[in-house]
């Protein structure tokens, strides 16, 4: 009897052991994983163009998850329709560990100046500032840096991303969508849809401008 018992501990630790092993990316295998997404994303994750985002040191635990939510339909990229398919959960891993391994190439803020809701003309980096630090109080919006830190360098053991450096037309579409609703895999408390909704078209392009100038 104590054998069987002894036998079944073994047999539960080593399928633990299996588990833990699929959940951890290797970056050397995921190099060779990526060569689909250099296109739009870059050899090295850094994407060249605007539109497409960087995904180079964005967090493992995040880049992960937008994985397996674009695979299973939870997250709709166009671009990437079927392109995940034939991937495993370990392939999907593995290139998620890849690209968090990368330095991310900073973009940069421009000066800017929006016309906010009354009609006023303001600078766009002040405007920007108040609300990432500081949320808008009147509605109830929290300040980003809550999740994403002071610097915007995320929190990677929580799955929040990274936002510094990305560039601000990427951030700015995410913003649109998440308070469109377009986008809706930010959770179950869903914290960017609440947060998006309460912001303007000339806030949203401010702080697009403003975060992709961090570091």
């Amino acid at each position: 009897m104590k054998n069987i018992f002894k036998q079944a501990m073994i047999a539960v630790s080593l399928i633990a052991a299996a588990q833990g092993a699929l959940a951890a990316g290797d970056a050397t295998a995921g190099e060779s994983k990526v060569a689909v997404c250099a296109a739009c994303h870059g050899a090295d994750g850094n994407s060249p163009a605007p539109n497409f985002p960087k995904l180079a040191g964005l967090g493992e635990k995040y880049l992960l998850k937008q994985l397996k939510d674009i695979k299973a339909g939870n997250r709709t990229v166009t671009e990437m329709v079927g392109l995940l398919d034939a991937m495993s959960d370990q392939d999907l891993a593995d290139m998620a560990a890849f690209f968090d391994s990368k330095p991310l190439q900073l973009a940069g803020a421009q000066p800017l100046t929006v016309k906010v809701n009354s009609g006023i003309e303001v600078d766009g980096l002040e405007l920007a500032e108040k609300i990432f630090r500081a949320g808008k109080a009147d509605v109830g919006t929290p300040a980003c840096t809550g999740c994403h830190s002071p610097r915007a360098q995320g929190n990677a053991p929580a799955g929040y991303p990274r936002l510094s450096g990305q560039h601000a037309q990427y951030l700015e579409t995410q913003l649109r969508n998440f308070r469109a609703g377009e986008r809706t895999n930010d959770g179950d408390q869903s914290t960017m849809r609440q947060v998006a909704q309460h912001l303007s078209d000339a806030e949203i392009k401010a702080l697009a401008n403003y975060i992709s100038g961090l570091n």
